[in-house]
């Protein structure tokens, strides 16, 4: 990769759909490139294909929409190593910066102003096997662990990693989601509650409201 350009699929302004900023007015960045294949994605467009960019011309881009919030996203965006130089050149113009992140590459060298929203993929996603389990020890509370949850299965599952790991002490938030179409969001709503968990339920707003497979 020639220094300082990214393979970007698209950068666009919306409402964030899931997460801590759920709701709020956020420029999302989506990299080109994932090297896996979850059986829920929503995002396959982005696998392949992109425009090769000049940093500087992704931050101006990015600045003309005056945002306060800036998620990076995909694909996923580590498996580009100038992501890195992205999130920083971001953190540094001011924007409150998120990553959405598989957790299948390590987060290890990602600027400790970004706050990584790391999704913990379940076995039912067909790439449980990915998870580099090392990364838990550098989520902080200014972090998200994320769980997209097809059954019951998927549930105790990341009730246990949950348990075994003390998600909710390391991460300042630990999100359970219904995968789209596989998992009622009232039974995992049920679980959540019946079992007393620390953590967060969410839905993806953007396709309640826009029927948005993409995450616009």
């Amino acid at each position: 990769m020639n220094a300082n350009t990214l393979r970007i699929t698209e950068i666009f302004y919306s409402l964030q759909g899931e997460s801590r900023t759920l709701g709020l007015p956020t420029v999302f960045v989506r990299l080109t490139g994932c090297p896996l294949r979850c059986v829920y994605c929503d995002t396959e467009y982005a696998f392949h294909g992109g425009e090769r960019r000049q940093l500087d011309d992704i931050l101006k881009e990015v600045a003309s929409y005056k945002p306060r919030y800036v998620c990076v996203t995909g694909g996923e965006p580590l498996a580009q190593p100038e992501c890195h130089t992205l999130l920083s050149a971001l953190c540094d113009a001011g924007y409150q910066v998120s990553l959405e992140t598989s957790g299948a590459l390590s987060v290890a060298q990602v600027d400790p102003r970004v706050s990584k929203v790391m999704d913990l993929k379940t076995p039912a996603s067909g790439e449980v096997h990915r998870n580099l389990m090392d990364n838990i020890a550098f989520i902080t509370a200014h972090d998200q662990i994320k769980f997209v949850l097809c059954d019951r299965e998927d549930y105790d599952w990341a009730r246990f990693q949950l348990d075994t790991h003390k998600l909710s002490e390391k991460a300042g938030e630990v999100l359970f989601s219904p995968s789209f179409g596989q998992l009622s969001a009232t039974d995992l709503a049920n679980w959540i509650v019946e079992d007393n968990l620390p953590v967060r339920f969410q839905m993806q707003l953007h396709k309640l409201l826009w029927n948005d497979a993409a995450g616009h």
